[in-house]
């Protein structure tokens, strides 16, 4: 079975978006792979952030994709700051990795842009995730297009060290998932519904409670024409809605068109909110069981246990092959 990797980094709330576009992809993706997943928490760390703690951040997230059902006996599930092995084959590919190719990664040119002091993490992580997918002997990871060039400097990281010191590393593959529905923002349907959005009434988070949920669907935009059709060019709003009602009743788009065809707009935008608020409350009530109990611990302690004995092993056949002492 081949082994495939996914990083997520504990900052900012999931959003309903993550969850139609990311996490229901994922959940229907396991089993077919040897699957790692972990918190990249030493990644959050490139740039500064007074208000993010850790540990609440980390657990929260691991509540959160477990509550939406990505099920531990499928995935190796872990902290990576638990495991010391990716911090130092980071810093050796950091030394198998050159300035330019680090200097013309773009979220480092995004992210330092227009900035006189930026972190020296910031420069040389893409080295870090380079191990933090060689530890493992991954085959394919799933990425967005704005990670894909950090993937292929991984390849050639491992493409240069294999030839240098004789093949240790499995050569990983960056591979774009298939998307689920793509769910845009409430208040401007032209752009996607993120979590760092400005405005955060056209986001819902999956830690929202129902009010504030029915609130931001009973607002979101839409038009004069009353009629609930899906037209993404010329009716954003409605068409937006339509894609998240389909999405969590498994109904096509049709069916929803034909189902509402003689209903104005508050009535279908009170029956997307009930899905959603359904939805979401019921993933809100495994997530605070998960939050208040030891069995997140557990997971993530046998997770941590079973991944820095995979780490170790192939950390030293690295340093065998450099020549470091023993």
């Amino acid at each position: 079975m081949k082994k495939m990797l996914t990083g997520l980094q504990p900052t900012g709330t999931i959003t309903l978006g993550n969850y139609i576009g990311a996490i229901k992809e994922m959940i229907k993706m396991q089993g077919e792979y040897e699957s790692y997943l972990f918190v990249a928490d030493l990644h959050a760390i490139t740039v500064y952030n007074e208000e993010l703690n850790l540990n609440d951040a980390t657990r929260s997230l691991v509540a959160l994709y477990l509550a939406c059902g990505i099920d531990p006996e499928k995935n190796t599930i872990f902290v990576q700051s638990q495991n010391e092995y990716h911090a130092n084959l980071g810093w050796i590919l950091e030394c198998t990795s050159y300035f330019g190719e680090l200097s013309r990664m773009h979220q480092f040119k995004e992210k330092s842009k227009n900035k006189e002091n930026f972190t020296a993490g910031l420069f040389t992580y893409p080295a870090l995730m380079a191990a933090d997918i060689l530890l493992y002997d991954i085959d394919i990871v799933p990425v967005g297009i704005d990670q894909k060039q950090h993937v292929e400097l991984a390849r050639d990281v491992a493409i240069r060290f294999n030839n240098r010191y004789k093949d240790t590393f499995v050569i990983p593959e960056p591979v774009m998932p298939v998307s689920g529905a793509k769910i845009h923002d409430l208040q401007d349907p032209t752009k996607k519904m993120s979590k760092s959005a400005e405005n955060d009434k056209g986001v819902i988070k999956l830690l929202d409670s129902p009010e504030v949920i029915r609130k931001k669907i009973m607002s979101a935009t839409t038009d004069s024409e009353m009629r609930i059709v899906y037209d993404e060019e010329n009716k954003p709003g409605i068409s937006n809605l339509i894609t998240i009602y389909s999405s969590l009743t498994n109904m096509t788009i049709k069916e929803v068109e034909e189902k509402y065809a003689t209903s104005n707009y508050g009535t279908f935008k009170k029956d997307v909110a009930d899905v959603v608020v359904n939805t979401i409350t019921d993933i809100q009530n495994k997530y605070n069981e998960l939050i208040n109990s030891s069995k997140l611990d557990d997971i993530l302690r046998q997770g941590a246990e079973k991944t820095r004995k995979i780490a170790k092993e192939k950390l030293e056949e690295v340093k065998t092959k450099m020549g470091f002492y023993k």
